[in-house]
């Protein structure tokens, strides 16, 4: 999501290093307490791969998949025992019992005002948890700005969505601030990537798709190409595969029981 221009989400190359992806999710949700939850929602849940972790987690429980993009809503899988809808999660309000948004926050500007909104839909000792992406300072980030930044795509990439985020200090604060019971922590994951230029596909299906769609078609492959030849300077391969370190910053809150 992004206020300034619009951009569309590929489930495909989104869905490269699944595993990878995936791992966060799945150490976000072993830290929720919750036992028997009548409604679990999951806000951005993209294609909704991982939201059917959720109908694992909780069988008894109605468990809906909310995104914006309907390319992932459309991509999402079918009998999994899930509910899937297109929708804005900056409009988010109805009660639930477990609410989770995985890799979402970074894409919305402002999010921490969402926070009190968002911790008041959860039920009286519900649970609220998130993970958001905490490496952008990092290669992978930096040198995408820097290009994008060159006279040569200024004019097309200027106000192009960028994710950010917080660290788990600042997230920790405005929970409890708020009343809630939280779990707040950071973990750096040292991917191994393998196949050709591992990294410029990781991001080119996430933070940097933005910048790449906006260019338009005679000046993207060039761009392209530089950024991928940085980025190999930046996480150069060893041994057939190239290391990327992902810092990723996790909250869990729960609503305390009246």
């Amino acid at each position: 999501m992004t206020p300034d221009r619009s951009f569309t989400w590929d489930p495909d190359r989104y869905a490269a290093f699944t595993d990878e992806r995936g791992r966060p999710f799945a150490d976000l949700v072993a830290r929720i307490g919750a036992t028997s939850p009548d409604t679990v929602v999951d806000l951005g849940c993209g294609a909704g791969n991982l939201t059917a972790l959720l109908a694992r987690r909780w069988p008894q429980a109605r468990v809906l998949g909310v995104d914006s993009s309907a390319e992932m809503i459309r991509a999402a899988p079918t009998g999994a025992g899930v509910e899937f809808g297109v929708g804005d999660l900056r409009d988010w309000s109805r009660p639930v019992d477990v609410l989770v948004s995985n890799a979402a926050f970074q894409w919305v500007p402002g999010h921490l005002d969402l926070l009190p909104r968002l911790l008041a839909s959860v039920n009286p000792g519900g649970w609220f948890a998130f993970q958001v992406p905490g490496n952008f300072e990092e290669p992978s980030h930096t040198i995408r700005a820097e290009l994008a930044s060159e006279p040569a795509y200024v004019e097309h990439t200027a106000g192009v969505a960028s994710p950010d985020a917080h660290d788990a200090a600042t997230y920790l604060r405005v929970l409890r601030e708020l009343g809630g019971e939280v779990d707040a922590w950071e973990t750096t994951y040292l991917h191994v990537l393998t196949g050709p230029d591992p990294v410029f596909t990781w991001v080119s299906g996430t933070g940097a798709r933005p910048t790449l769609q906006a260019l338009p078609t005679d000046l993207r492959p060039g761009f392209e190409e530089e950024f991928k030849r940085r980025l190999r300077e930046a996480y150069p391969e060893q041994d057939g595969a190239v290391v990327m370190p992902f810092r990723r910053v996790f909250v869990v809150a729960r609503v305390r029981a009246t």
